[in-house]
């Protein structure tokens, strides 16, 4: 009864210690952010949409930027999961997408961009 007790306690420990290791650094995000500058500010629209607040909005919605038909009729809501498909291969999580980037191979840089986007509300 004891090890069992124990194993249901370490299975429990075991989800939560890695949601800790997979907690963004916003520092190291905004300079993984580098490259997102060429079209991305959190000021007004360029080349690609403001981000200023897109953590929590609805994809396809910042006022004054022509998305693709793709990701306005997506149904997305850039929380931090969406964020991650999106960051690792935006072709892939939205087919049709008019962005160009190809994406992040590295998790730890994703959820530090992730984090970062997040002060940027």
């Amino acid at each position: 009864m004891r090890s069992l007790v124990l194993g249901a306690v370490l299975a429990a420990l075991i989800p939560l210690s890695a949601q800790a290791q997979e907690a963004g650094d916003a520092a190291a995000g905004e300079k993984a952010f580098a490259p997102c500058k060429a079209c991305h500010n959190f000021q007004k629209n360029g080349v690609g949409p403001d981000l200023k607040g897109v953590v929590g909005r609805k994809a396809g919605t910042y006022e004054g930027y022509n998305y693709s038909a793709a990701l306005k009729n997506s149904g997305i809501t850039w929380d931090e999961a969406n964020l991650h498909e999106w960051l690792k291969n935006p072709k892939a999580k939205v087919p049709g997408t008019k962005m160009i980037f190809q994406g992040y191979s590295d998790d730890k840089k994703i959820n530090d961009v992730i984090a970062y986007l997040k002060t940027q509300s």
